[in-house]
This record gives C-alpha cells, sequence and structure tokens, in this order.
C-alpha cells in the first residue's frame, strides 16, 4: 500500500521554495498557496509540512529531491490529527522510507538554507518502536516543548531493514547549550532509559560523506 493513498486526505501539490530572507518567521515564505486555521480551530505555532520519501540507490542531491514527496501542510491542533490519522504508520512501512514533518518553507534536506549550519540528534530503535516514538517526537515538537525558538528545523523516521532510526534537526550545530537541552528533551518526552547511546550529527558532514548516519558523534 502506498502510504500517501490514504482516503479523506488531500495530497497537496504545491510547490514552495525558501525565502532567503529574514528567516526568523518561517511562514514568510514564498508559495502559490498558504494554509491557515479556520474558524474555531487552534492554531500551531508553526505551520508544518509532512513529507515521504522512499530511498533508492545510488542518491544524488537531484535524485534526492526529485524523490521526495509533499503530502500536505497543517497550521492547526485540528489539521495536524487529521493528516496524521490517515496516514499508515512508520512500522507498517515497507522497505527504505522516511516521514518528516518539517516548519513549513524548510525542505528535509541537508543543503536547505535552514538547514546547512544545522545537524541532528539521531536515536537508534530496535524494529517495532518506531510509531510510538515519532508519534511522541512529533507531538512534543509540535507542541513547542523543546523551548529552543527557532532552532528546531523538522523530524525524521527512518525506516530501514535490520533497526529503524528517529531524528530531530536544528538550525545551528555550533550551538552546543542549544543541542544539549534538545538532547535533554528528547530523553525526557521519548522517556529514554540514561543508558541510552544519542549521536549527533551536523549536516556538513553527511554532505561529505554523503551519509546521514555514518560517523556520528556519540553523546551519552
Amino acid at each position: 500500500m502506498d502510504p500517501l493513498e490514504c482516503p479523506n486526505v488531500e495530497v497537496e501539490e504545491t510547490r514552495c521554495r525558501h525565502d532567503n530572507g529574514e528567516v526568523a518567521n518561517n511562514n514568510n515564505n514564498s508559495r502559490s498557496k498558504t494554509v491557515s486555521p479556520a474558524t474555531g480551530e487552534h492554531p500551531l505555532q508553526y505551520n508544518y509540512t509532512f513529507w515521504y520519501s522512499r530511498r533508492s540507490r545510488p542518491t544524488s542531491t537531484q535524485n534526492y529531491e526529485q524523490n521526495i514527496r509533499r503530502i500536505g501542510t497543517v497550521a492547526s491542533v485540528e489539521q495536524f490529527w487529521k493528516f496524521y490519522s490517515h496516514l499508515l504508520r512508520p512500522g507498517d512501512l515497507s522497505g527504505p522510507s522516511d516521514f518528516h514533518l518539517f516548519k513549513e518553507g524548510i525542505k528535509p534536506m541537508w543543503e536547505d538554507e535552514c538547514n546547512r549550519s544545522g545537524g541532528k540528534w539521531i536515536i537508534r530503535l530496535r524494529k517495532g518502536l518506531a510509531s510510538r516514538f515519532w508519534e511522541n517526537i512529533i507531538l512534543a515538537m509540535v507542541g513547542e516543548q523543546f523551548m529552543v525558538g527557532e532552532e528546531i528545523c523538522g523530524a525524521v523516521v527512518s525506516i530501514r531493514f535490520q533497526e529503524d532510526f528517529l531524528s530531530i534537526w536544528n538550525r545551528t550545530s555550533s550551538d552546543q547549550t542549544t543541542t544539549a537541552r534538545i538532547r535533554d528533551t528528547l530523553r525526557r518526552v521519548l522517556n529514554l532509559p540514561a543508558s541510552t547511546i544519542m549521536e549527533y550529527k551536523t549536516h556538513n558532514d553527511s554532505l561529505r560523506d554523503n551519509s546521514s548516519f555514518r560517523n556520528m558523534k556519540i553523546s551519552h
């Protein structure tokens, strides 16, 4: 089953490009279509866009960009649950696939202007945990539990054959205070044991070795 063939969910086909001007407000990006909360809905602090990708080899930047598919953008709590409730759970995906949830106007790519100087915390998951952990991390993200202002860019769950990966991307990898706060919040919202190994990787390092999950820096 195609994870995007979901009843009552309209796939958004609009295209957006990042606005290279002021990035303090991610809603100020060039779009042919904007999304706003309906009357009576509870607005999110930021609009968020769901994406899906299925991995194939070899993967170049151009091939990857063509392979990621926008599902839709949400601006309220009610819109979020409408999309989320009709998507397959990550644990039900087959093959190497990814779900992404990013602030509107930020593509889930290392090269995006908002991601270029950033990095991501990565947690390795044994099979069977991805769906629960994914739900917990995106609820914490849209609910602004990380308390780091503009730093959070988005989150990714990556389904692989032997193990799965959960990651949260931030804007400034050199800001150690902020990255430490994100790490600690991840531990809390995911209820991770103190012994859990977490790994951080800058997007510049990912670009150099063309991999998200090799040569990561380990943190306990």
